[in-house]
């Protein structure tokens, strides 16, 4: 993982926190979408080994444990993680965090995890197959990978200009993507559709959903919350199941 993104999220932490209030009760794939509550994408966790890839907070990891999960996260700055401790202290249950690339999966087995999840960290990974490659690797044949991710077709427009629904980015353009966010710069990296699913085939899963949520009807609305999310979908949550090794 890149220094300057490290660097950013542990900036950016406090104030990300403070603004999204997430909860530790049930995981979350987005911004004003809906949750597991409402998607129902994971299935049963209870007595499953899960693990979050950039856990932030760690809020999903902590609802995935009291739904008697054993919950691993994994996250690449130290700010998000301490405030993970604090949340496990205060809800009182048990995750393994860990700091690291998400791809960095050696401290675990082969074939030893139930379910891998990830929302809105992929999407700062420029070399996103081995990600997937290393995941493959330490899920159980059958296992899902279920991911959420900015909207390929989000990455043409910007939210915060006017207005907002011009194109003013190729959808072929593999550039980075620099943006301010709270003042402080980040760099994140659009993958294409076809790139996504190439990527998790060449790896040996099967994409077995895909899903663009609308947004909630009436809301309430995040602090994220653009009029943009009524008319392009903001999100891309994708589950693909590992095949044989």
């Amino acid at each position: 993982m890149p220094n300057d993104i490290v660097t950013a999220w542990d900036r950016h932490s406090a104030a990300y926190q403070d603004a999204a209030k997430l909860s530790t009760s049930v995981a979350h794939y987005g911004p004003d979408i809906g949750t597991e509550a409402d998607l129902r994408l994971l299935g049963d966790l209870k007595g499953k080994k899960v693990l979050e890839l950039g856990c932030g907070g760690a809020q999903c990891s902590i609802a995935f444990a009291k739904q008697g999960a054993t919950a691993i996260g994994v996250d690449f700055s130290s700010t998000q993680l301490a405030h993970a401790r604090r949340l496990c202290e205060r809800d009182e249950v048990r995750v393994e965090l860990r700091q690291g690339d998400l791809a960095d999966l050696a401290f675990l087995r082969a074939d030893s995890i139930d379910l891998v999840f990830s929302a809105y960290a992929f999407g700062y990974v420029e070399d996103l197959n081995r990600v997937f490659r290393q995941v493959h690797r330490v899920l159980k044949v059958g296992a899902p990978l279920v991911f959420s991710l900015t909207h390929p077709a989000y990455d043409m427009v910007d939210d915060d200009a006017e207005p907002a629904l011009l194109v003013r980015r190729s959808y072929f353009d593999r550039a980075p993507i620099d943006f301010e966010w709270g003042g402080i710069p980040f760099t994140a990296y659009h993958h294409t559709f076809a790139e996504l699913y190439m990527g998790l085939a060449r790896a040996s899963y099967k994409v077995d959903l895909i899903v663009e949520p609308e947004p909630l009807a009436g809301g309430p609305r995040s602090h994220a919350w653009r009029e943009t999310y009524h008319y392009l979908p903001r999100t891309l949550i994708v589950r693909a199941r590992k095949e044989g090794n």
